[in-house]
């Protein structure tokens, strides 16, 4: 997104909650607190994170770049060098960004994946108004060289995932743009070539991509999350490419504009229901969404089971919080509301437990990434923060 039209929407005032109850599907408030003792997460960010430009951070990536067994940092920034943070397995960390090429591209995303299958991780950062997203090959220790040239097209880029898409065995990269995504195919040594014409073309302008077999036949499907023009699924169809599923994902009963679609088995029942984390548009409210799949790739609304926060949510991650087997929601949002939210699942209902589990601190605006950055085998919270420094969470 744009910075000045970003920052515009970080520093308006809080949209109030939902004015009208009437609809038994909306949960118009906060639930209650819950009884019963709870332990808040605690805000290492002075001890545990080095002294970093307080602005601009755009997505953080857990990933061990390093292969010494801990999950490391890669922080996209806007305008403004990338940042690596390397663990030293207690969950601190130290800045080695003099490992990644120092450019300051208008970064949005970040996926890690082994593209040149030689047993580490690479990085691909994508770039939005500037066209100038990033291939970074790592060499086996954590340091990484510019392959940049290998990308071979260009897209207003928001988001990049990684995924075998043509089942050929490696790893492949699709772009979500504003105008048409794009599709790279892996030769299975790292070469790209282009194959977005696997994919219908479209003028949307989207936000985010997620890729996950939604319709149970063994490939992987792609959700775009769009800015007003509805969430598009579009399925793989083999060696023919994709087709649009049209009317699989229900309709919104106003214009969205999504930041985050993120996949995950919400309510137990063994496929992938979708998470969309909405932000409000001129006169009309934010509202995030969670759709349940039926087995078949056919996304029905359930309101009913997600409360309402009254905020925008920019990125909302499912992630077992808890450890007790099932997915729930870790959301941000807009700094001048309640940044950080937790929703809690119990049997696929959702409820919010973030004034028992989350301190003042824990504000973040744009992403949240949730990891075992200390190796005690529950997940931590790194919340990025376009406006201020970004905040490190550690469970209790």
């Amino acid at each position: 997104m744009r910075p000045s039209a970003f920052a515009a929407l970080l520093l308006a005032p809080a949209l109030p909650a939902f004015l009208a109850c009437g609809g038994a599907e909306v949960a118009c408030c906060d639930p209650e607190p819950p009884t019963g003792e709870e332990t808040p997460y605690r805000d290492v960010t002075a001890t545990h994170l080095p002294a970093m430009t307080p602005r601009g951070s755009m997505e953080a990536r857990a990933v061990d770049v390093d292969g010494d067994g801990d999950l490391d940092l890669v922080i996209a920034k806007e305008f403004l060098p990338n940042v690596l943070l390397l663990n030293d397995g207690t969950g601190r960390f130290a800045d080695a960004s003099d490992r990644i090429p120092r450019t300051a591209f208008d970064s949005e995303d970040v996926a890690a994946v082994d593209l040149d299958r030689d047993g580490d991780t690479d990085l691909v950062v994508a770039a939005e108004d500037d066209q100038r997203s990033e291939l970074w090959l790592n060499d086996g220790t954590g340091r990484f060289g510019d392959a940049s040239t290998r990308l071979p097209a260009a897209g207003t880029s928001n988001a990049v995932a990684a995924g075998d898409l043509d089942g050929d065995g490696d790893p492949d990269l699709v772009f979500g743009n504003a105008g048409p995504e794009l599709i790279f195919l892996n030769d299975g040594a790292g070469g790209l070539a282009d194959a977005s014409a696997r994919l219908p073309s479209g003028s949307d302008v989207t936000q985010d991509a997620a890729l996950g077999d939604v319709d149970g036949d063994g490939d992987l499907d792609l959700v775009t999350g769009n800015e007003g023009t509805g969430t598009r699924l579009y399925l793989n169809d083999g060696a023919a490419g994709f087709v649009e599923a049209v009317g699989a994902v229900a309709a919104p009963a106003a214009p969205e504009v999504t930041r985050n679609a993120d996949l995950g088995d919400a309510d137990g029942d063994g496929d992938l229901d979708l998470h969309l984390a909405n932000v409000g548009s001129p006169g009309v409210q934010p509202r995030s969404r969670l759709l349940l799949n039926d087995g078949r790739g056919v996304f029905a609304e359930a309101l009913d089971r997600l409360p309402s926060v009254g905020t925008a949510v920019f990125d909302g991650d499912f992630a077992d919080l808890d450890g007790d087997g099932d997915r729930d929601l870790v959301y941000v949002g807009n700094p001048n509301a309640p940044a950080g939210r937790i929703l809690r699942n119990a049997g696929g209902v959702f409820a919010n437990v973030s004034f028992l589990l989350l301190p003042a601190t824990a504000r973040g605006s744009v992403e949240v990434e949730a990891a075992d950055f200390d190796g005690d085998g529950r997940l931590d919270l790194y919340f990025t923060n376009y406006l201020e420094g970004d905040r490190l969470l550690l469970a209790p």
